[in-house]
C-alpha cells in the first residue's frame, strides 16, 4: 500500500478580499506523501515567480533527493536524521539556489523570495521543514499546537522578553520575516520530525490565515470538520476573507488514516522513554 492511501489532504489558496493577485502556491501530492505551502515576496510577478519555483522544484526533485538518502541509509550511514529528513533539506536548498540565481540574473525579479513550510509523511512519521513564517499546526487529542516558530523580527522580540504575547498582536512589524528562500545564496533551514498518529490533523498556511484568524477558532474549524478536510479548509479560508483578507490565504490539511500508524505501539514507545 502506497503512502497515498494512507493519508488524506486537501489544499486551497486564495487571493484575499484586499489584493487582485495571489503570490501564494501550494501543493498536496498525497502519493508522495508531500504538502507545502509557499507565500511568495517581492511585488506582482516575484513573488508569485519565487513561489512557484519553490514548489515546482520540490515536487519535481524530491523523488530523486529521497532515492539518494535512503540508499545512503541503507549503506550504513546514520545521520542525525531521517533520509526523508535530508531529502526535503536538500530539495529546499536546491529551490533557494534556484530562486537567488533567477533573481540576480533577471532584472524584474531582483529581491523575490519566499517563505516555506513542507511536511513529508511517510511509514508512521512526518518530516517538517520551514523557513519564514509560514505554519504548521497539529490537532491531536483535542489540542491544537503550532509546530514551527515563525521566523521574524517580532518572534526575536517574543522571545527575548521584549513583547508579550498580548502585544505581539498588535505590533505593526509582524510580517518583517527573517528568513526566507531566495534572499540569499545559502539559507538556514529548521528541521523537525514527528510520530504521526491516526486521526491527527495538519494544518500547513500562509500568514494571511493566522493574521486575520484566532488559533481559538482555527482549532474549533478543524475539530468541527475533522472528518470533512475540504470544508474546514474552505471555512478557514471564509473565516479569514471576513475578517479582513487582507493577504493572500493558503491552507493545506492532512491526515494520517488508521492503516499509517498504529498507536498501540507509538504508546508502548512513550511508555518506554517517558
Amino acid at each position: 500500500m502506497s503512502i497515498g492511501d494512507k493519508i488524506e489532504a486537501f489544499a486551497m489558496t486564495d487571493p484575499g478580499a484586499k489584493r487582485s493577485h495571489n503570490e501564494d502556491s501550494v501543493c498536496a501530492d498525497r502519493r508522495l506523501g508531500l504538502a507545502v505551502v509557499a507565500d511568495g515576496m517581492g511585488g506582482y510577478k516575484g513573488g508569485e515567480v519565487a513561489s512557484a519555483l519553490a514548489v515546482n522544484t520540490i515536487v519535481s526533485e524530491l523523488e530523486g533527493a529521497l532515492k539518494r538518502h535512503r540508499e545512503s541509509e541503507k549503506s550504513g550511514n546514520h545521520p542525525q536524521f531521517a533520509a526523508e529528513s535530508l531529502a526535503i533539506q536538500e530539495v529546499l536548498e536546491l529551490s533557494n539556489q534556484i530562486i537567488h540565481k533567477t533573481s540576480h540574473s533577471q532584472p524584474q525579479f531582483g529581491g523575490m523570495g519566499t517563505t516555506v513550510v513542507l511536511t513529508l509523511f511517510y511509514e508512521n512519521r512526518v518530516s517538517i521543514a520551514h523557513v519564514g513564517d509560514s505554519r504548521l499546526y497539529r490537532l491531536r487529542d483535542d489540542k491544537l499546537e503550532l509546530i514551527t516558530v515563525d521566523h521574524t523580527l517580532l518572534q526575536e522580540l517574543i522571545s527575548k522578553g521584549f513583547y508579550t504575547a498580548q502585544e505581539a498582536k498588535e505590533s505593526q512589524n509582524k510580517n518583517l520575516v527573517t528568513r526566507a528562500l531566495g534572499i540569499e545564496p545559502q539559507i538556514e533551514i529548521d528541521i523537525q520530525e514527528d510520530i504521526a498518529l491516526e486521526d491527527d490533523i495538519y494544518m500547513l498556511c500562509s500568514d494571511g490565515l493566522n493574521d486575520m484568524v484566532e488559533d481559538r477558532d482555527i482549532y474549533l474549524t478543524l475539530k468541527r470538520y475533522n472528518d470533512n478536510l475540504e470544508q474546514a479548509v474552505t471555512e478557514l479560508i471564509a473565516m479569514a476573507n471576513k475578517n479582513g483578507g487582507k493577504d493572500n490565504i493558503s491552507v493545506v490539511a492532512v491526515r494520517p488514516t488508521k492503516t499509517l500508524s498504529n498507536r498501540k505501539w507509538v504508546d508502548k514507545v512513550v511508555d518506554w522513554f517517558f
